[in-house]
């Protein structure tokens, strides 16, 4: 098993900046894929990023592509969302999570965090 905690959400204004951090303790060495989502009241959670687990690579969802960048520090087993220019729309909770499988960045997600909470004000 992993379990996963998230820190640093918060209030920002429009414009403003945030970074989430996920510790991972247990075991880790069988993720493949460690994503961030989010999930806005009445709706559904979508995926907004995932790194690979070499780090190598990384993926964005478009609406915060060249807004938000994904990281790993492996020696810390913590990955970190910085997230630039955040809009209203940004607002909701965010999860951290993670893969065994390498087939799809995007979905079927075997662990979670708590989540974390991001509002950003207009």
């Amino acid at each position: 098993q992993v379990q996963l905690v998230e820190s640093g959400g918060g209030l920002v204004q429009t414009g403003g900046s945030l970074r989430l951090s996920c510790a991972a303790s247990g075991r880790t060495s069988s993720v493949y894929f460690k994503g961030w989502f989010r999930q806005a009241p009445g709706q559904e959670r979508i995926f907004v990023s995932a790194i690979n687990w070499s780090g190598g690579t990384t993926y964005y969802a478009d609406s915060v592509q060249g807004r938000f960048t994904i990281t790993a520090d492996s020696a810390k087993n913590t990955m970190y969302l910085q997230m630039n220019n955040l809009k209203p729309e940004d607002t909701a909770v965010y999860y951290c999570a993670g893969k065994r499988s390498s087939r799809g960045y995007s979905t079927n997600y075997d662990y979670w965090g708590q989540g974390t909470q991001v509002s950003v004000s207009s």
